[in-house]
């Protein structure tokens, strides 16, 4: 698989709290040049994006990293940033729902988000590390029920990232209209192969072009 047709499967993502216009810009122009899946970058500059880059695939975060934020608010969130352009929205889950065991309520707010992306992708970050397996497969079914697109591993801010196990998992109780995204600690082009080889849909990656960038100059 050559590089540009791994990148296809790549969510250019730069989601550090001290991002800049400039930084956010340049993975917006390496983004279009080199036909990423999309960038996934602060709500803050969804607007500014979508308007310096008209042809982009804008993806953004709701809830994050937490994920414990109201269902009104997180709605709030997402309708703000349709608004201003994104047409993927990544969320976080209320951990303190599923630890509870309160999948109804997990779900319940993921059919409200989802009712505002409408035909818009929307993602649902579980953040794998903190859970058990029981955890996760009631959370593959609450993804399934809510109507949502995709079941993502990580935020990439938790004690841990994406696992290949997890992936497996993922595709034995997840709904046939549901996609998986690896995310979190994938820094190597093996790591992105090894991924899409199990299954994934879509990677979470920032160094992705920058890895991959022998390769592009061939290539491109």
């Amino acid at each position: 698989m050559l590089g540009k047709e791994l990148l296809r499967y790549v969510d250019h993502t730069l989601l550090k709290p001290t991002a800049t216009w400039d930084e956010v810009k340049q993975i917006c122009t390496d983004a279009v040049t080199y036909k990423t899946a999309s960038v996934c970058i602060p709500p803050d500059f969804v607007g500014a994006a979508h308007k310096a880059f008209p042809e982009l695939n804008v993806c953004t975060v709701i809830g994050f990293p937490l994920g414990y934020e109201t269902t009104d608010v997180k709605v709030a969130e997402t309708e703000q940033a349709i608004l201003d352009g994104a047409n993927e929205i990544d969320m976080v889950v209320n951990l303190g729902k599923v630890k509870e065991g309160d999948f109804k309520a997990v779900t319940s707010e993921i059919k409200a988000l989802k009712a505002v992306c409408g035909n818009k992708v929307l993602k649902v970050i579980i953040e794998a590390c903190y859970l058990t397996d029981a955890e996760k497969v009631a959370l593959c079914r609450c993804i399934t029920d809510g109507g949502a697109d995709y079941i993502k591993t990580s935020t990439g801010f938790g004690s841990g990232g994406a696992s290949i196990e997890d992936v497996y998992l993922f595709k034995k109780h997840i709904g046939p209209n549901v996609k998986i995204k690896a995310a979190g600690g994938i820094r190597s082009v093996t790591d992105m192969k090894a991924y899409i080889e199990a299954g994934c849909a879509r990677i979470g990656a920032s160094a992705a072009v920058e890895l991959l960038k022998n390769d592009l100059d061939e290539d491109y």
